[in-house]
């Protein structure tokens, strides 16, 4: 597995990272579904071993996920996979926790405190704000004072920014100043250079990791029709899925992927994560693998396309 320098942080990560918003399971938050139907303990449990043993060494969680399911999960693995190897991650802010607002000091203080329990960890490597929907300036300007606090306590040891709208992070970056940043990023929804996020990344030496980089699997071309997911399973959500000429273009790209890349042992999903890394050298994307097999599939994908075929693939998906 490649690994790369993760932009000033220096930590040295794999290019296929680990996401695990999966393992917290199937979940619904105010009326709607946010986690992952038919998930096991049994298979996370496996597949986070398989990571480790593969070096996809950087775990991306976050409290929210099972509330707290996926960071327990993480948290029994120390006692087969030595803590110092992981580069671990996790998030704040999608759970109000009974407060008027996403970042309540309180809940933010009680999240972190639940987190580092859950995670058997005295220290997060990267703690990320899950998202930017900050109420006012004030509310801002308080959490980002805690998140220091954190940092100077040796609670944390750097501090990211995530959002589903890379406008949104751009935002706050420069107050921010975030070592990783997170942002919503695949070939048929790909803001990142006109969000103007790309040139902030590598102005500043940021780290980026890139997540549904292919769209919780639709870009994958495995629909042959619309599916149906269970309540408490985010795709739910998703009206793409839904979509039966989008994909059927996705089943058609598949072949084309296939063909392309068939030199390769995971032609499809090489092609969908090749092109995302060739512009983002401090960069990884978070793959969510679900047990030992989605694992060792990742495990193979770690080379950067050229610009030539990058610029193929991104084609094929333009919209």
């Amino acid at each position: 597995m490649k690994h790369i320098t993760f932009g000033r942080t220096n930590a040295k990560v794999s290019t296929i990272s680990l996401g695990t918003w999966s393992y917290g399971g199937g979940n619904v938050s105010g009326g709607r579904s946010v986690g992952w139907a038919d998930q096991s303990d049994t298979d996370s449990r496996a597949a986070l071993i398989q990571a480790w043993k593969s070096g996809i060494n950087h775990w991306d969680t976050a409290d929210v996920y099972g509330n707290g399911r996926s960071e327990k999960i993480i948290g029994n693995i120390w006692g087969t996979v030595p803590r110092n190897d992981i580069f671990l991650a996790t998030k704040v802010g999608w759970d109000m926790g009974g407060y008027d607002h996403y970042y309540h000091p309180k809940m933010i203080q009680e999240h972190i405190n639940s987190s580092l329990k859950n995670l058997k960890t005295n220290v997060i490597d990267l703690y990320y704000f899950h998202h930017c929907n900050f109420d006012s300036d004030a509310i801002f300007e308080d959490a980002l004072a805690l998140f220091r606090r954190f940092r100077d306590e040796g609670k944390i040891r750097f501090i990211g920014l995530s959002d589903w709208d890379s406008v949104k992070i751009m935002k706050y970056t420069d107050r921010v100043n975030p070592a990783v940043i997170q942002p919503y990023r695949n070939v048929l929804d790909d803001p990142y250079k006109s969000s103007g996020l790309k040139d902030w990344v590598e102005k500043n030496n940021a780290g980026i990791a890139f997540f549904s980089p292919i769209k919780n699997g639709l870009l994958t071309g495995k629909y042959s029709k619309p599916p149906v997911f269970k309540e408490g399973d985010f795709r739910l959500n998703v009206p793409d899925f839904q979509d039966i000429e989008l994909l059927k273009k996705m089943q058609n790209n598949k072949i084309k992927l296939e063909e392309k890349f068939a030199n390769h042992p995971q032609p499809v999903l090489h092609g969908l994560l090749g092109a995302l890394l060739v512009d983002s050298p401090t960069g990884c994307v978070l793959l969510g693998q679900r047990d030992v097999n989605q694992v060792k599939a990742a495990a193979a994908l770690d080379e950067v396309l050229s610009d030539e075929d990058a610029a193929w693939v991104k084609k094929l998906y333009k919209r």
